[in-house]
């Protein structure tokens, strides 16, 4: 397909630049593929569509606080460091993007927090925006990395246009985060509050986790109009024999699938065997997944409304059906849901 396929008009007030005010009361719009048949309910709505013993999956990647702001040495000039992930922690090495980029270079020093107590130098070019950053710290590595959070700030995405609260904090993060290591929240977990996870338990429906560690490249521009030819960053995933067994064990009795997300669905499919089983791994994953694309285990799909032009939803109409989807995005803008991380969601079944 083309990337000229996924691009319509999204009014900037559609754009939810701050969470509903609780988790499970955001709106969700229902998707029948099988029929076509759409509907608008409340999210807290979604275990209607579920019974005993069918099977969550969601994504437990936690974000870390990956925006810092600081100032170059000698001039003072005001630097962004975002954080991208860890190279090496006894050397205390980050693989970061700065701005602006023109002004970094190998040698420099960057001063941060309020009274500079933290002090990094730049060691290495990697991409036009991205460094390698040596943080000079002795103390003990805890206390390091309780002095870089605090300093940081939590990494909401640029469409919001505002900066991070203190309730970001908090919000810009699933209840059930546990495995630090994203720069972008799987947002569509956000909707699942403890009370709704109480209540799947009460009626039996079962849910696991996978890792997969969500970075930028969701929000990267594409520039390609091929999409065959456009290549996305690997993310680190981490899934367990325990899941795949749990989950495996659901499918072949009849159960259905549900995948808490587009990042739990390229975990999936980046360890799928060719008999609809899914397989433990640790490593790293670039699948990328646009239409047409035949997927063997998820019978249910959780989402959030993405942004044009997005791999996010590439993939979320890859599921759907392409056109199908696009035209639900045109019923939803007409119904006026949110969208982006702190939107509203959509429910694919069958």
């Amino acid at each position: 397909m083309k990337l000229s396929q996924f691009k319509f008009n999204l009014p900037d007030e559609l754009i939810a630049r701050y969470p509903s005010k609780h988790r499970d009361e955001s709106r969700l719009l229902v998707v029948h593929k099988d029929s076509d048949k759409i509907e608008h309910l409340i999210f807290k709505d979604i275990l209607n569509y579920f019974d005993a013993h069918d099977f969550f999956v969601f994504n437990d990647t936690k974000v870390f606080p990956a925006r810092l702001f600081g100032n170059k040495e000698k001039t003072g000039a005001k630097i962004e460091v975002f954080l991208l992930r860890e190279l090496n922690p006894a050397q205390h090495l980050w693989d970061v993007l700065v701005n602006p980029a023109r002004k970094i270079r190998i040698g420099n020093k960057l001063y941060f927090g309020e009274n500079e107590e933290l002090v990094a130098e730049v060691i290495d070019n990697t991409t036009s925006r991205g460094r390698t950053l040596r943080f000079l710290y002795d103390g003990p590595y805890d206390e390091f990395k309780d002095l870089l959070f605090s300093i940081g700030e939590t990494p909401i995405p640029e469409y919001m246009e505002r900066p991070a609260v203190p309730e970001d904090a908090d919000r810009y993060q699933n209840i059930f985060a546990n495995n630090e290591g994203a720069v972008v929240v799987p947002a569509a977990g956000l909707h699942f509050s403890r009370e709704l996870i109480k209540r799947m338990e009460i009626k039996n429906i079962d849910y696991g986790f996978l890792t997969l560690h969500h970075g930028l490249g969701a929000y990267r521009d594409i520039d390609v109009e091929d999409l065959t030819k456009h290549k996305i960053d690997s993310e680190q995933m981490i899934i367990t024999q325990e899941l795949c067994d749990r989950v495996n064990t659901a499918k072949d009795s009849g159960y259905k699938i549900c995948a808490v997300g587009t990042s739990v669905l390229r975990a999936i499919e980046t360890t799928i065997s060719t008999d609809g089983h899914i397989k433990p791994r640790e490593g790293w994953t670039n699948r990328f997944i646009f239409p047409p694309y035949d997927f063997t285990l998820p019978d249910a799909l959780v989402t959030n409304f993405h942004l044009p032009f997005s791999t996010l939803l590439m993939i979320t109409t890859a599921f759907g059906g392409y056109e199908r989807i696009m035209d639900v995005y045109q019923t939803a803008i007409k119904e006026k849901y949110e969208f982006g991380a702190y939107g509203d969601a959509m429910l694919i079944i069958p």
